[in-house]
């Protein structure tokens, strides 16, 4: 069977890290396996839907040469791949589960529904459960929305590929919303019948969504269908150990940030191939295509993943020490010229410049930071700088360097005669 892998992000905001982690490891299964890799779009939480994060998302990952074989823009059979243009197939299967008794209609109003959990927490229950109240009632007229009936004493048991064994009994899950009010399926309904429907036989994801697997295991068990093989991933966590966020401020979130920055796309996908996965080489530097070659998935690490930020900048460094000429210059020019740096020289003079710097540079906005120094007004030290500057012999050892900086034969001496003309 060809392996079907999927990324289904929400478009309620921009690609961040955790999402292009779990784009890019099915995308990388799917490659090494011969598979399909499909991205699928969960629209439902209209209120929380961003206006621009379809497009966000798809063309960060174009950008990061995460690529797709069928999508909103790439009909493969298995479309529509925009859940709200799918909501007559939920209706239709909800309904064919009513008629099959493994869901019922609820019509229990939210208010309801509200007593009966302050009841249950004043009574001091443990499982916070709808009582299944209209389980047996006969169609009534108004609103209702539709509930899956948890099957009692059973165990949903599956193999993970990362965690192992895991098993979920069905007692800790109480009657759970399939269809809401207006019409629109939760999540765990939705994503099942989505994966079956598209025929994807692996899924890769962050291990916050274990718990969401039982209910969906439900939904293919009533179905009759074959489940998928899950895998879920590690968290990702900063250096203190703390799960990376959107509150969290210590590491750079979002892709379209590290594009800004100049990092390259190529770095950043091996950088983040690396998290929570380790290849079988002593190595850690790969193209795409290197990757792909080494990806297994039994190789996912069962500790979480810490971003490391000198990390990304250690491999991006290795990736830009790769670019040609041309191309490095392409990375720092906007930098260069956003911080009005060689504004009246020509570009032969910047790309001398550069050059300069290509082994330390880390990101195409550093080259601003890296030059900063020749091109200040005003040099400040430090007291031991000022203590070592005022040591007998530092003046004749300073003149000397100058004029070897400046001697005809040295390969940058028309770069630092302009640095040093610059600076004053």
């Amino acid at each position: 069977m060809t392996p079907r892998l999927r990324y289904a992000p929400s478009p309620t905001g921009h690609l961040h890290i955790g999402n292009a982690r779990t784009a890019l490891f099915n995308y990388l299964f799917a490659r090494k396996r011969g598979g399909r890799f499909i991205i699928r779009i969960e629209d439902t939480d209209i209120e929380r839907n961003v206006k621009t994060g379809i497009e966000n998302q798809l063309d960060l990952l174009e950008w990061l040469g995460v690529t797709w074989d069928e999508s909103i823009d790439k009909d493969g059979g298995y479309g529509p791949y925009r859940q709200l243009e799918r909501l007559k197939t939920y209706r239709r299967f909800a309904e064919k589960l009513i008629e099959e008794g493994t869901a019922y209609k609820c019509y229990c109003t939210p208010e309801e529904l509200e007593a009966v959990r302050k009841a249950q927490v004043a009574r001091g229950e443990d499982r916070l459960h709808y009582p299944r109240t209209c389980i047996d009632k006969p169609p009534q007229e108004g609103p209702y929305t539709v509930r899956f009936r948890v099957p009692e004493a059973k165990v949903y048991r599956f193999e993970d590929m990362v965690k192992g064994d895991v098993s979920f009994k069905s007692e800790d899950i109480g009657d759970w919303v399939i269809l809401k009010r207006n019409g629109i399926p939760t999540y765990n309904f939705a994503c099942a019948l989505d994966d079956e429907l598209m025929a994807i036989t692996h899924v890769l994801r962050g291990e916050d969504h274990l718990t969401n697997t039982p209910r969906q295991l439900m939904v293919f068990d009533a179905l009759g269908a074959p489940r998928p093989t899950y895998g879920h991933m590690t968290l990702i966590v900063d250096e203190h150990g703390k799960k990376l966020s959107k509150r969290n401020e210590s590491v750079i979130q979002f892709i379209d940030q590290y594009r800004e920055l100049g990092y390259l796309p190529e770095a950043l996908f091996n950088f983040i191939a690396l998290l929570g996965w380790s290849p079988a080489v002593e190595n850690e530097i790969f193209t795409r295509e290197e990757l792909i070659e080494h990806f297994e998935e039994d190789r996912l690490s069962t500790s979480p993943a810490t971003f490391d930020p000198q990390k990304l900048k250690y491999v991006n460094n290795r990736h830009v020490k790769r670019l040609d000429d041309e191309d490095l210059f392409a990375l720092v020019a906007p930098h260069l010229e956003k911080a009005g740096i060689g504004k009246d020289k020509g570009p032969e003079w910047k790309k001398s410049l550069v050059e300069v710097f290509k082994d330390r540079l880390t990101h195409g906005a550093h080259i601003v930071e890296l030059t900063r120094a020749f091109f200040a007004q005003d040099c400040l030290y430090d007291a031991a700088a000022k203590d070592i500057l005022r040591q007998d012999g530092v003046d004749g050892l300073l003149a000397v360097f100058r004029e070897k900086l400046l001697e005809d034969e040295h390969p940058d001496a028309d770069v630092y005669r302009a640095i040093i003309k610059d600076s004053g």
